[in-house]
């Protein structure tokens, strides 16, 4: 660390005595005036170069006296080259004339919001993105967005992360990259752990809050996760990242492109690793992924290919801290056996082509395959014969029922169809058109291995306990209309019809079998308006959203009792505005819901605990995000979310060991609150720039207090917390550098002992005659004070 301290000393000062001349200037479009954020500036010859800021500024700095030759580049503009003499006074304005050619943004346009779309979104982009992106997950890098709330299995960040919007957890959250499907088709979750530093290769994401705009995969019940992945840059570049931290955590990422060859053809690539050993005792991570990108851009035609890859082992730590640990031991891991890790590895492959046929119609399609397998490996102490569907063993005339065994749980699943969709915008532009849609099929099995067995008796090594296989289609129509009325007022369609066959058959995990088939077609209508009216769009809107059980709510329940699809009907309205150096955001929405699904306590003929659809349910609150720059130093931020998350009424089902023979007793509850649903969550964010190359930011958190379940007891509830990070980012333009940027990241500043996630469970002792509930309640603990520090390199 000292010689770490040493040499990046020695850089920072050996960067000051380079200064020589510099120059500033702005970039901006030549036709509409708007600076232009992003574009590259490069010093040819010189070997220095920078890029512009969001008001399309720039400095070059440590340029000789002399002839300078500066190149500019943007996506999308021509590259403009200028010479000037150095040092240069006066005041530079650069502007770049458009290209005429396909842009990749209608890649992801049709399952997008835009600024007349009547919904509630924030898009953040590829910037914001990189300046926290030290190797924590995307869940992590999204916390300070509105109504987030985010946790992490290991306590750092990095492995099992997860995310709730507006109280709704990943399993309700519909997530498409460039378009095509990421959830997981049967478990609806998403799992980013699967996707190690995909942050590096996405150049902006979109997250709409309530059902928004028809989208493709699983239904939206909370909220959407729109990713597209990097664009194509103009110019060749390479770029390495390197960070490490606490707990042992390094990132090291390289990136190369080509920039665009003969004006048609760009290649780009990034192979990443990251380790953490974790807050949490033995909860490492071991991640690897890789990006590559290859691509024809016409005037009229686009045709992409990515194919990215992660590859990722982390120790488990997926049973919580119990409570009588929280004090003393809060790094505690439940877990022993030395191989007690996940192993899944899962490989993307998309191509896309997107064209433009005449001035009024633009076209999509998509084709993608996605092939994921992997295990977890179990260490099980003492456990019965029968449970793997073995007899029991005789040795020496002595009947043996259990032993200690080790086994693997297998996922091999493939997952493939198309996306498409066709947009036509009239010639006055009052009407624009998008019909879309597509086609999925997951084809996925699920089987279990025993690799060990203490008492193996007539087992084999690799003997498979159970087996079973499921398949689902999905497929999709939609069609969107927006109609500007009059100026400035737009009105807002949306149609989609969604149909699922799912079946499977064999034998599950807890030797039942499980054959069964269902069939939905769910009907999604939203409609909405909007108006535009100087620097202000006022919004509202109406949709309906419908989804269908996971695979534990068909495999779980007797097949005579499958739950219900749930329903969710959705009003947004609010404003949004941005006016010289102040945007901002109020929204207000209801979230009503018909025959959620929920853990009620409640169990099957084998033990385990299943969902149960409760009739009336609904999320109301209202959400606030702005910014204001006071000055050129100076800016603030923050957004806060108010609301109620209520179950009008549920049955809770407590297990009762306290008679000879085992029942449930229930238990009813009115008006009481949804799970995990602050009713106030909130962020604040300060920067400061003193200078021109330095930033410094204070981004505060708040949570409100979480139940751990849908009772509404103070005594199973996961306690309000309040965090604070600190960042300090440097950069310059040595010689030979595009770019070199520091940034030093001290995560929980103040040390706050806080838990954002957890479980509980009660019950009835054997013996107790006086029936005293016994409840045990189980966190996750996140890490205290943390740093973070990366060094960024672009050539």
């Amino acid at each position: 660390m000292k010689n770490f301290v040493l040499a990046l000393a020695a850089l920072l000062l050996s960067l000051s005595a380079w200064a020589q001349s510099s120059l500033s200037g702005k970039v901006i479009d030549s036709q509409t005036g708007e600076p232009l954020e992003g574009a590259s500036i490069w010093a040819e010859k010189v070997g220095r170069g920078t890029i512009s800021d969001r008001n399309g500024d720039f400095t070059l700095s440590k340029l000789p006296d002399g002839s300078v030759d500066l190149r500019i580049s943007f996506l999308g503009f021509e590259t403009h080259r200028q010479t000037f003499s150095i040092p240069f006074s006066g005041s530079l304005e650069i502007k770049l004339n458009s290209k005429d050619f396909l842009s990749e943004e209608f890649i992801v346009s049709a399952t997008r919001a835009s600024e007349s779309t009547p919904t509630t979104f924030k898009t953040i982009g590829k910037e914001d993105i990189a300046q926290r992106n030290l190797g924590q997950d995307i869940p992590i890098l999204l916390n300070f967005t509105p109504s987030v709330v985010t946790h992490s299995d290991a306590g750092a960040g990095v492995g099992y992360t997860g995310m709730r919007i507006r109280g709704t957890d990943q399993t309700r959250i519909n997530a498409t990259v460039n378009g095509i499907p990421l959830n997981d088709a049967e478990s609806h979750g998403i799992f980013f752990v699967n996707m190690p530093d995909f942050a590096s290769s996405v150049d902006n994401v979109q997250i709409q809050r309530g059902v928004g705009t028809s989208t493709n995969g699983a239904a939206t019940f909370g909220a959407s996760l729109n990713f597209q992945t990097d664009t194509h840059k103009e110019e060749a570049y390479a770029q390495v990242d390197n960070s490490f931290g606490s707990f042992n955590t390094w990132k090291h990422t390289v990136k190369a492109g080509t920039g665009l060859l003969n004006n048609r053809f760009a290649f780009d690539a990034r192979l990443s690793k990251i380790n953490s050993d974790g807050y949490v005792d033995r909860a490492y991570s071991d991640l690897k992924s890789y990006f590559l990108s290859g691509g024809y851009f016409g005037k009229n035609h686009v045709i992409k290919v990515n194919v990215f890859s992660g590859k990722e082992q982390t120790y488990q730590s997926w049973w919580g801290l119990p409570e009588s640990k929280l004090e003393d031991d809060r790094t505690w891991n439940y877990y022993t056996y030395d191989n007690e890790t996940d192993n899944y590895q899962q490989d993307h492959y998309q191509m896309i082509y997107t064209g433009k046929i005449g001035s009024n119609w633009k076209t999509n399609l998509a084709l993608h395959y996605t092939y994921g397998r992997g295990y977890y490996e179990q260490y099980r102490e003492d456990d019965d014969f029968a449970s793997y569907g073995l007899p029991p063993v005789t040795i020496n005339g002595e009947t043996i029922e259990s032993t200690d065994i080790i086994r693997r749980r297998w996922l091999d699943n493939d997952f493939y169809g198309f996306v498409g969709s066709v947009n036509y915008v009239s010639d006055n532009g009052a009407w624009d058109v998008v019909l879309g849609g597509g086609a999925n099929r997951y084809d996925g099995d699920h089987f279990g291995e025993i690799i060990w067995a203490r008492i193996a008796g007539g087992t084999q090594i690799r003997d498979r306990y159970y087996d079973n296989n499921a398949v689902k289609d999905d497929r999709n129509i939609y069609a969107k209309v927006t109609y500007e009325l009059k100026e400035g007022l737009n009105l807002f369609g949306d149609l989609q019809v969604r149909g699922i066959d799912y079946s499977f058959y064999g034998v599950n995990d807890d030797q039942r079998v499980v054959d069964g088939q269902e069939n939905y077609t769910f009907f999604n209508p939203k409609f909405g308006v909007s108006y535009e009216k100087g620097s202000r769009t006022y919004y509202a809107s109406y949709a309906v959203a419908n989804r269908e059980p996971t695979r534990s709510d068909f495999t779980d329940n007797p097949i005579t009792e499958v739950p219900r699809p749930e329903r969710l009907n959705n009003i947004e309205a609010g404003v949004r505005a941005r006016s010289g150096n102040f945007s901002y955001n109020a929204n207000f929405y209801y979230m009503d819901y018909k025959d959620q699904l929920i853990l009620t306590g409640q169990i099957n003929d084998v033990g385990a605990y299943i969902r149960e659809n409760v009739t009336s349910s609904y999320r109301a609150g209202i959400e606030l995000d702005g910014a204001y720059q006071l000055s050129p130093s100076w800016t603030f931020g923050g957004n806060i979310a108010f609301s109620q998350n209520k179950i009008a009424e549920f049955t809770e089902y407590i297990d009762d060991y306290s008679t000879d023979e085992f029942q449930q007793e229930a238990i009813t509850y009115k008006d009481s609150d949804i799970a995990f649903s602050p009713n106030v969550v909130g962020s604040a964010m300060i920067e400061f720039k003193p200078v021109k190359s330095l930033s410094v930011n204070w981004m505060s958190k708040y949570v409100g207090q979480q139940f751990l379940d849908n009772t509404s007891n103070d005594g199973r509830a996961l306690d309000a917390f309040f965090t604070n990070d600190l960042r300090i980012s440097y950069t310059a333009q040595p010689r030979y550098f595009k770019n070199l940027e520091i940034n030093f990241l001290i995560n929980n500043i103040f040390n706050e002992m806080y838990e954002p996630n957890g479980y509980t469970f009660s019950y009835y002792v054997p013996g107790n005659v006086d029936k005293d509930l016994i409840t045990e309640n189980y966190y996750y603990p996140q890490a205290g004070t943390n740093f973070l520090l990366g060094l960024s390199m672009r050539f």
